[in-house]
C-alpha cells in the first residue's frame, strides 16, 4: 500500500498513514516537542480518526526532529492554569490517554531522547515502548512544581514496583534506555539509527496477526488498569489545586530562567501559618464570645 496523508490539517503533529500503519508525530522540536492545548486536541484527533479506517493495523507515537519524543507539557501553556480553568488541560489530557487506550489496534511509543513529565504519561499511555539507546524516562514534577496524576502514580507502579516508582516521583530519578528495559519500564531499545527499522518490524508482525485476536486481547489486558479511573478523576482534581498556585508557577519560572527553584520559602510560610494558629488555639481564640446579659 503506499503512502497516504489523511486529509486533515494540523499545526502541531504530523500524521501520515502509510502501509495500513499510523504514524502520529508531535512537531514542535523548537520546544522539544512540549506539547499545548491544540497539540492535545490534534494528538486526540488524529488517533481517533484511525477507528474510520479499519485496514489500519497499528499506530505510532512519536516526536518530530531528532532531539526528543516529548519534554510534556509546555510551561507557557501550563502556567495559564488555575482552579477555574484547570480542567479544560485536564480534560484534554485524559482524552488522549483514553483514546489511545480504547483503540481496537496496538499503539506503539517510538521513543528517542527525552521522554519525561507528560510526554513519559503518554508513553505510558501506549501499549509498547521502543527506545533508541538516547532516550530516558522521568517524571519531573516535584522539581517543577507539576503532579503527575494523569497516568503516572496510577500505571508507574504497576510497571516497575512502589518502591521504585516513588523513588521515580519523589526524588525525580530518571531511568536511561538500557535501565528502563531492566526495569519493566519499556520493552526494548535499539541503537537510535536503527529505531524506525524495529519499530517497522514491530508493525510488520503485528499486520501478521489477527486482528481480532489483537483488538479483544487488548481489551482484556486493560481491563484491571481501567478499574483506576476512578484514581485519575482524583488525580485530576488534585492536579487542579496545583495549576495557578504560587509553588506551581515558581517552579516552571525557575525551569524557564534556567536556576533552582526557591520551594523552601513556601514551607517556611506554612510553618508561619501553623504556628500562628497553633498560637490562636494556646490563647482561646477558636472560643465563641459571650453572649452580653
Amino acid at each position: 500500500m503506499s503512502s497516504q496523508t489523511d486529509e486533515r490539517s494540523y499545526t502541531d503533529i504530523l500524521y501520515e498513514v502509510d502501509d495500513n500503519v499510523a504514524w502520529v508525530s508531535i512537531d514542535r522540536p523548537h520546544v522539544l516537542n512540549a506539547f499545548r492545548e491544540q497539540t492535545l486536541d490534534e494528538l486526540a484527533d488524529a488517533l481517533s480518526s484511525t477507528r474510520e479506517d479499519p485496514s489500519i493495523a497499528c499506530a505510532v507515537v512519536t516526536g518530530a526532529g531528532d532531539r526528543a519524543f516529548s519534554s510534556g507539557g509546555d510551561f507557557r501553556a501550563m502556567m495559564r492554569l488555575n482552579k477555574a480553568n484547570a480542567y479544560m488541560w485536564n480534560d484534554r489530557m485524559l482524552k488522549v490517554a483514553m483514546t489511545i487506550r480504547g483503540l481496537p489496534i496496538p499503539v506503539i511509543a517510538m521513543v528517542h531522547g527525552p521522554c519525561v513529565g507528560g510526554g513519559h504519561e503518554l508513553a505510558l499511555w501506549c501499549d509498547l515502548v521502543i527506545a533508541a539507546d538516547d532516550a530516558y524516562f522521568g517524571q519531573t514534577g516535584a522539581r517543577v512544581g507539576a503532579c503527575p496524576t494523569v497516568g503516572a502514580t496510577q500505571y508507574i507502579p504497576r510497571l516497575i514496583g512502589e518502591r521504585l516508582a516513588r523513588e521515580m516521583i519523589f526524588l525525580c530519578r530518571t531511568f536511561d534506555a538500557e535501565e528502563a528495559v531492566r526495569v519493566g519500564l519499556i520493552n526494548r531499545y535499539v541503537p537510535k539509527a536503527e529505531l524506525r527499522q524495529a519499530t517497522e518490524e514491530w508493525c510488520e508482525a503485528i499486520k501478521g496477526y489477527s486482528g481480532q485476536t489483537l483488538r479483544a486481547t487488548k481489551k482484556s489486558l486493560n481491563f484491571e488498569s481501567d478499574l483506576l479511573y476512578a484514581s485519575w478523576q482524583q488525580g485530576m482534581e488534585l492536579l487542579a489545586n496545583i495549576w495557578g498556585t504560587e509553588e506551581s508557577l515558581e517552579g516552571m519560572q525557575a525551569f524557564l530562567d534556567r536556576r533552582k527553584p526557591d520551594f523552601q520559602q513556601f514551607r517556611e510560610r506554612n510553618r508561619e501559618t501553623v504556628r500562628a494558629y497553633l498560637d490562636g488555639v494556646e490563647r482561646g481564640e477558636n472560643q465563641a464570645p459571650s453572649k452580653p446579659r
